[in-house]
């Protein structure tokens, strides 16, 4: 799955075109290197997003092309 469409997916960001500009700002590192939006995500990886002066960082537990509210805390843990 696309790197824009998982962090929607499992809302760690809310929306994909916000997805998109944040990869797109060098914002998004998956295992330590620079993602594009388009970059492929798959489980196990470790995906960190800087927010201003906070940074996210999240283990992929689980891809899935929809899910619900309830349960996209399932797709990734905090590290």
């Amino acid at each position: 799955m696309r790197l824009d469409k998982y962090l929607k997916v499992s809302r760690l960001i809310k929306r994909r075109t916000v997805a998109n500009e944040a990869c797109d700002g060098g914002r998004v590192l998956i295992n330590d290197k620079p993602a594009k939006a388009s970059t492929n995500v798959k489980v196990g990886d470790v995906i960190t997003i800087s927010f201003g002066n906070r940074e996210v960082k999240v283990e992929v537990l689980d891809v899935q092309e929809t899910v619900r509210k309830e349960e996209a805390g399932e797709l990734f843990k905090y590290i």
